[in-house]
């Protein structure tokens, strides 16, 4: 067995504030609990919600570490009792409620999986949060089916690349909104059928448009606010917004006569504080249906930037630029 240092690295917010309120610190090594697994990290993706944890607007849920991360990869470094699927060596990814910006995670077996044999470590990195959520929000809250058309917004984001490639494996028409023509051209190139400028075009027409004045029949939103009155708009009858974020405010002024119209669903969910037992269903799910495809070739993480263990306001600076995809901070070496 590998020796297991008492102490370990890791990027901790000193205060609320900027990038710069992230410094390297010294913290204990977390030892594994019973069921659960210790991951010697590689890396760690970047998340909003790791933003909002350093700016003071996203209080770290009652047990779950104080130290930013909510996704890694790695290898298991240790077993705790009762874990009995994975030993030392493996290499896996795991969605976590805290603590992956540290050298080593302890976190339930069950909801950790196999590194996909075709991904790197940094992609690897980039995986459970986009995965986890997107099948979570587009497939079980949002119900696609093959032959619906899928509307994403923030389609180049880490969750929106994500959402362009499942929603094309399981057969919908999937169009998204970006920012830039670059971003546009960006989710062309990862699979969207259609993309949608915001700054230039209204996506209500434009999703009219494409589906021949139906409408599109699931929405994943992460900006809330106006967008909210517009996604009822856009939306087919019978459609599905599934709620993710609310960038633009969480009080949005809604038009009861619109949804009663058309039937429509509006739900939402966080999956941090989700129970380890819901998790872990979710986690078992994505291995029969989406690790195939990742082995196969159809679904892969689009990794904007990789950005070394001692920089960690430089990770967080970057997802608060332009970026395509996930933002990945490198923590260890493979062993």
């Amino acid at each position: 067995m590998a020796q297991i240092p008492a102490t370990m690295r890791a990027a901790i917010i000193t205060e609320h504030g900027g990038p710069e309120v992230l410094q390297i610190a010294e913290r204990p090594v977390p030892e594994p609990g019973e069921g659960e697994i210790l991951i010697k990290v590689v890396a760690a993706g970047i998340n909003r919600a790791d933003v909002l944890q350093r700016m003071g607007k996203y209080p770290v849920p009652k047990g779950a570490p104080d130290i930013p991360g909510l996704e890694v990869s790695g290898t298991v470094a240790a077993t705790g009792s009762g874990a009995t699927r994975y030993r030392e060596g493996d290499k896996v990814v795991a969605l976590i409620s805290g603590g992956g910006y540290g050298e080593y995670v302890a976190v339930a077996e069950t909801i950790a999986l196999p590194l996909p044999s075709p991904l790197s470590f940094a992609q690897g990195a980039g995986l459970p949060e986009a995965a986890f959520t997107v099948w979570h929000n587009v497939f079980e809250c949002g119900s696609l089916r093959p032959g619906e058309t899928l509307l994403v917004h923030g389609g180049t984001s880490g969750i929106g690349t994500m959402a362009i490639q499942l929603g094309k494996a399981f057969k919908a028409q999937v169009i998204v909104t970006a920012g830039s023509d670059a971003r546009c051209e960006a989710a062309r190139q990862i699979g969207a059928d259609r993309a949608v400028n915001y700054s230039s075009e209204d996506f209500v027409a434009a999703v009219s448009d494409f589906t021949g004045g139906r409408g599109a029949d699931v929405i994943l939103d992460m900006v809330g606010g106006d967008y909210t009155k517009r996604n009822y708009e856009a939306a087919a009858p019978e459609g599905r917004i599934v709620q993710i974020a609310f960038l633009k405010g969480a009080r949005p002024e809604i038009d009861l006569a619109t949804m009663m119209r058309k039937s429509l669903i509006h739900t939402g969910s966080l999956l941090r504080p989700m129970p380890t037992e819901a998790k872990a269903e979710l986690a078992r799910n994505l291995e029969e249906t989406v690790w195939p495809l990742i082995a196969a070739g159809w679904v892969t993480p689009v990794i904007h930037a990789i950005v070394p263990f001692d920089e960690p306001a430089k990770a967080h600076a970057a997802i608060e630029g332009e970026h395509i995809g996930k933002i990945v901070l490198n923590i260890g070496e493979e062993d």
